[in-house]
C-alpha cells in the first residue's frame, strides 16, 4: 500500500507540475508573440524611414548638382566684376594724374603770365566758381610737399575745373 500511495502521489505531483508548467508555458508564448508583433511594427518603420531618407538624399544630390551647375555660371561673373573694378581703379588713377598735370600746367602758365605782367587780349576773365577752384588749389597746395589729403584735394579741384571747361 505504501508504494501504491507513493505512485499516487507523484502522479499528482506530476500533474500539479505539468498543469504549472503549461501555463508558464503559455505565458512565455503571449510574450513571445508580443515580442514579434513588435519587431514586425519596428521592421517596418525602419522601412518607411528608409524609404523617405533614401529620397530626400536623392532631392539634397539633385539640389547640390544644382547649386553647382550655378556656381559655375556665376564664376564668369564674379571675374568680370573683379576685372572691372580693375579696370576702373587703373581709369581712376589715370585721371587722376592726368588733372594734377592740367591743373600744374594752368597754374604755371599763369604764374607766367603774371609774372610777365602781359594780359592777352585772347585771354577770357575767370568765372567766380574757376576762381574759387583756383584760390582753393592755392591754399591746398602752397606747401611744397603735398599730403594725401593735399593730393586728395588737387584731384577734385582739377576735376571740378575740367568740368567746368567742359560745360563752357
Amino acid at each position: 500500500m505504501i508504494i501504491d500511495l507513493s505512485v499516487a502521489l507523484v502522479a499528482v505531483a506530476f500533474a500539479v507540475l505539468v498543469f504549472f508548467l503549461i501555463k508558464t508555458l503559455k505565458s512565455a508564448k503571449e510574450s513571445l508573440d508580443k515580442v514579434s508583433q513588435t519587431l514586425q511594427e519596428v521592421q517596418k518603420t525602419v522601412d518607411e524611414l528608409t524609404y523617405e531618407i533614401k529620397t530626400t538624399v536623392r532631392h539634397a544630390n539633385d539640389i547640390t548638382a544644382d547649386v553647382q551647375g550655378k556656381i559655375q555660371k556665376i564664376d564668369p561673373i564674379v571675374d568680370t566684376v573683379k576685372n572691372l573694378g580693375d579696370v576702373m581703379n587703373e581709369l581712376t588713377l589715370t585721371v587722376k594724374q592726368v588733372s594734377v598735370t592740367v591743373i600744374e600746367k594752368y597754374r604755371k602758365s599763369r604764374e607766367l603770365k603774371a609774372k610777365a605782367g602781359a594780359v592777352s587780349i585772347e585771354e577770357k576773365p575767370l568765372t567766380p566758381a574757376e576762381e574759387r577752384t583756383v584760390n582753393s588749389y592755392d591754399a591746398a597746395y602752397a606747401k611744397k610737399t603735398p599730403g594725401k589729403i593735399a593730393m586728395a584735394l588737387k584731384g577734385v579741384d582739377t576735376a571740378a575745373a575740367i568740368w567746368q571747361k567742359f560745360r563752357h
